[in-house]
């Protein structure tokens, strides 16, 4: 990657993480069942499966740093798909929690409900809208399925991104990528829909997404 698109995305150094109570003292029992309040039947599933998983730290794109960088034309396409208050959505977050928050997790009738400390929580398609600017319209694609966007062809566009447009295609990885398409690539794969720690390789839902963002769709 480039030294300047090194900087793109940031990790927000704002979050913070409570304490988590791993001994089983009298102390720790009690903070767990507060987080779990009106939902103590999810405590054990808490400590045995969600516990373990590894909560992604979000990542930040400040759309004056495209600008500053001439990154004018990823700039207006990103604007076009209304995502500036996602990709610069920041502030303190606290692992333990989203973790409380997905154990609880339910979704009925289009809509997200949890609670975390007896405070009930509802996601629905306004808050979504309100929050970060995003809205159920578009195009609606699934994994495994292009035919939402006709004229995609996976190898066709991967070649038109690369710097040498002749080279064998033996993997789609972000690496021989031009500027614009590479940086895209890793807004995609490390804030969109990340993959996990492999921000490297680009599956056919992300070229998918690249092309849509590419092309206004």
């Amino acid at each position: 990657m480039p030294r300047r698109s090194q900087r793109a995305t940031q990790s927000d150094d704002e979050h913070s993480t409570p304490p988590f109570p791993r001994s089983p003292n009298h102390e720790s029992h009690g903070r767990i069942e507060a987080w779990f309040e009106g939902h103590e039947d999810n405590i054990q599933v808490f400590l045995i499966e969600m516990n373990k998983k590894q909560i992604s730290i979000p990542k930040v794109l400040r759309f004056s740093w495209l600008r500053a960088e001439g990154f004018e034309s990823l700039f207006q396409q990103l604007k076009h798909q209304k995502l500036k208050s996602f990709l610069e959505l920041s502030g303190k977050i606290y692992p333990d929690l989203v973790k409380v928050f997905f154990t609880n997790l339910e979704f009925k009738n289009d809509v997200l409900l949890s609670s975390i400390k007896g405070v009930q929580m509802e996601i629905n398609k306004r808050a979504w809208k309100d929050m970060v600017g995003l809205t159920p319209m578009g195009v609606q694609m699934r994994k495994g399925e292009t035919r939402a966007v006709l004229e995609f062809n996976k190898m066709q566009y991967y070649g038109q991104c690369l710097r040498n447009p002749i080279a064998e295609i033996k993997h789609f990885h972000v690496g021989g990528l031009k500027v614009d398409q590479r940086l895209l690539g890793m807004i995609v794969t490390k804030i969109l829909v990340p993959n996990g720690s492999n921000h490297s390789t680009l599956n056919e839902g992300d070229l998918i997404l690249m092309y849509c963002i590419q092309h206004n769709i």
